[in-house]
Formats: structure tokens, sequence, C-alpha cells
């Protein structure tokens, strides 16, 4: 059986991105978040978290600038990010990821930070992850195709059979005015996409289940 994790980016990144991760949970096919700890929304998102309990959730390490390459930044910012992530949401993330993917080129460095956690990182290859779901493959240029749909659907279609556990990364979204980002109406459509009523059913005849990354502890 393959099972489909469908994991939302940027949860406490602002009020609106918290209320579509919500929505999109509720009356969609997303089963999982990443929360951004030092974000203003961050404390409402750990509240939202605690009341959608099947919602699974995990870090979602920050950090842009060029010290992450200095020796020991990324594990001193890990750890405090972790410590600010267990004091939010009185919980263990579930699983570990980055903004901008910032640890998949530095696998060398997060990989034994994250291994005392017990769960997985993001591009370790213990569960096969999607990213082309999103409306700009290049910064600047948007194609709103790549989150409907058609697209979507055939994306999960020619992903390797072989993987039990798929993540399919997104990150649905209202536009608030608190959302500072290059990425913003992009996020509204992703979040109709996810919500459409029969999504979950052709989801299911392309042989996929939906679970969270709590099925992967299981």
């Amino acid at each position: 059986m393959r099972r489909l994790i469908v994991n939302a980016d940027d949860f406490g990144f602002a009020a609106g991105v918290n209320e579509g991760i919500v929505e999109a949970h509720v009356s969609g096919i997303v089963t999982s978040t990443s929360l951004m700890v030092s974000r203003p929304a961050a404390a409402d998102a750990a509240r939202l978290a605690r009341e959608y309990p099947a919602l699974s959730v995990g870090l979602h390490y920050e950090e842009d600038g060029p010290e992450i390459d200095e020796p020991g930044h990324a594990a001193r910012t890990f750890a405090a990010q972790l410590a600010r992530f267990r004091e939010l949401t009185g919980a263990e993330p579930t699983h570990i990821d980055s903004h901008h993917h910032v640890h998949m080129t530095r696998m060398s460095t997060f990989a034994p930070l994250v291994a005392p956690l017990g769960v997985p990182l993001r591009g370790d290859g213990r569960v096969a992850y999607l990213g082309d779901f999103y409306a700009q493959p290049r910064r600047g240029l948007v194609e709103l195709g790549r989150v409907r749909t058609p697209f979507l659907l055939e994306l999960l279609s020619r992903d390797d059979a072989t993987a039990e556990f798929i993540e399919l990364g997104c990150h649905p979204a209202r536009v608030t005015s608190d959302l500072h980002s290059s990425y913003a109406g992009e996020r509204e459509v992703e979040l109709a996409t996810l919500t459409e009523p029969d999504l979950r059913s052709r989801i299911e005849s392309l042989g996929l289940t939906l679970a969270s990354y709590h099925d992967w502890r299981a």
C-alpha cells in the first residue's frame, strides 16, 4: 500500500497561512504541516495544532543567511528552534524540513542533528518527496497550472510506485495583510485545488491512501 502525506509548509508564517492550512486539512487533503517557530503567527498555529490533533506537525527550520555554513551555527539555531517548537506545542516534531529547502544541500550537517529525534528529515530517503506542486518553477515565473488538479494528479500518477510513504509539499493559504511573500496569490489557488470535493477519491483511484507522519511513526 502506498500512503500519501500532504504536507503544508509555512505554518505560523501569517494568520492567513494558518487559516488556509487548517481549511485544507478540515475540508481537503492536507494531513500534515511544518511549523515556523519564529514567526508572529507561530503561537496561534500551535494553538490550532492542538485543536486538530490528526494533523501531524513538524519543524520548518529557518535560516537563509550565509552564516548557516559557519561552524556550529546550524547546530545552535536548530537546537534553539527545536526548543521553541517544544515550548509552543508541548510535543515533539513528527518530521523535519526547512524553509527554501536550505538543509537539502547540507544533509551531512543536518542529518546528525535530526537523528536523535528518530523522525524523517525531508530528503533523507525514508519518505519520497514531491516538490513540483508549486506555481513558481523559477523565481518570478508564475505557472498556475502547476497548482491545479490535472497537474497534481499527473504528478502523483508518475511517482515511484515502490515508495511506501510519499510526501507532497504544498503551500495553501488565505492572503492576509500580514503575509509578506513573493509567493502569495498562488497560495489561494493551491487552497482551492487541495479542497476540491472529489480530489480525495481521485487520488485514491491512483492507488494512494492519505496518511500523515503520525502513521509513519506507527
